[in-house]
């Protein structure tokens, strides 16, 4: 759960009964523009849809499937998300908007056909102002269904002329940006011997251990899916660590590719690392408090949403006519807008989150103007 910070309302409080869920000033508080509520009772469908801004192009981002302990958390969730799918596509030089979906329920129990149709007829209905794509507990053969009731998807099979799973292409951004941090941390990009963490090691987790165990970094492994992290670890010969012993191991990078506000109070004191660059969303519990304790802390953070906008490129592309190679090569430029952040974030004694999201917001702001 988010904490106060002065650029955010008070999400903790927004879960007190005596207050409501306060969703209007909730939505103010992020400048976001639409919020979408869909249920279905006959296919058990409950889901939100999330449009944070639209100026650059219509919002595109994935859905999420997952078993939220609560509706408002689920709303939080889709809130942040959505915001952070503006500034990826706006720091990346799209012409999209950010939006984001989450469906609440257990994707292994409830999915089903009929649910995901159900929720591409409530996509339909936007009239092209929000795209959808897999996102968590998601799927390409998922977004088939979607696709049956709108053409406002991506991330659909390789057979239906999509680019299906974009999870390899994520994983690549994320890779270049981890390089490019060991470029200006230590003036070489080399990975070799260098002991990086991964903290899950799903679709993408997985893509980005091969990335770094063909170039011979120790990779240490963390998942709370036991069955997966004997696989991968198997698969590509790296080391388990249990639990939360994952913060208090030394290493040289921390890569959080699970769920986000992983860096945050408990946290952020045992992290022993000089370097985080990760997939996850979010990984800033706050993301001005945590980003200014790395920086005083020394730590280089590669912000999450310049970073894994590898699968946004990749679904993107979809819209004109998907051609991989090219989405390839946008996904490499990752690199040297890594390495721009960090010059920029240092001339101006501000944190690296803070530099990509000014850099971001520029973008947007120039396209009101």
């Amino acid at each position: 759960m988010l904490v106060k910070s002065k650029s955010m309302f008070d999400l903790k409080n927004a879960k007190d009964s005596s207050q409501g869920f306060q969703v209007l000033e909730m939505m103010d508080s992020m400048n976001h523009e639409q919020l979408v509520f869909c249920n279905d009772k006959e296919t058990g469908l409950k889901a939100i849809i999330a449009i944070h801004d639209t100026t650059l192009g219509p919002a595109l981002g994935g859905t999420r499937m997952w078993h939220y302990e609560n509706e408002v958390d689920a709303l939080i969730d889709v809130l942040r998300l959505s915001r952070g799918m503006t500034f990826k596509a706006a720091i990346t030089g799209l012409n999209l908007g950010g939006g984001k979906a989450v469906i609440v329920g257990d994707a292994k129990k409830l999915k089903s056909e009929a649910l995901m149709r159900k929720f591409g007829k409530f996509v339909n209905s936007l009239g092209g102002k929000y795209i959808t794509a897999e996102d968590v507990g998601m799927s390409a053969e998922d977004m088939k269904f979607v696709k049956m009731e709108t053409d406002c998807v991506t991330g659909i099979p390789v057979e239906m002329g999509g680019s299906g799973d974009p999870s390899p292409v994520t994983a690549y951004g994320v890779y270049m940006g981890m390089k490019a941090s060991a470029k200006y941390k230590w003036g070489s990009d080399d990975l070799k011997d260098k002991k990086v963490v991964v903290q899950g090691v799903g679709h993408v987790g997985e893509n980005l251990v091969k990335h770094l165990s063909e170039e011979g970094a120790k990779v240490i492994i963390n998942d709370i899916n036991q069955d997966n992290l004997n696989r991968v670890s198997e698969l590509y010969n790296t080391e388990i660590v249990d639990g939360d012993s994952v913060y208090d191991i030394d290493m040289d990078i921390y890569s959080p590719c699970a769920l986000g506000a992983t860096i945050n109070d408990i946290t952020i004191d045992k992290l022993k690392c000089e370097i985080i660059a990760g997939a996850a969303n979010n990984q800033l519990k706050d993301e001005n408090k945590h980003a200014n304790i790395l920086k005083d802390k020394d730590i280089l953070y590669a912000p999450d949403f310049l970073i894994n906008a590898g699968g946004l490129i990749n679904v993107y592309s979809e819209l004109n006519g998907y051609d991989r190679e090219k989405a390839i090569e946008k996904t490499r430029r990752i690199f040297d807008t890594t390495l721009e952040i960090f010059v920029k974030a240092e001339e101006e004694n501000i944190t690296t989150n803070a530099a990509a999201l000014k850099l971001a917001k520029e973008r947007i702001q120039q396209a009101k103007n």
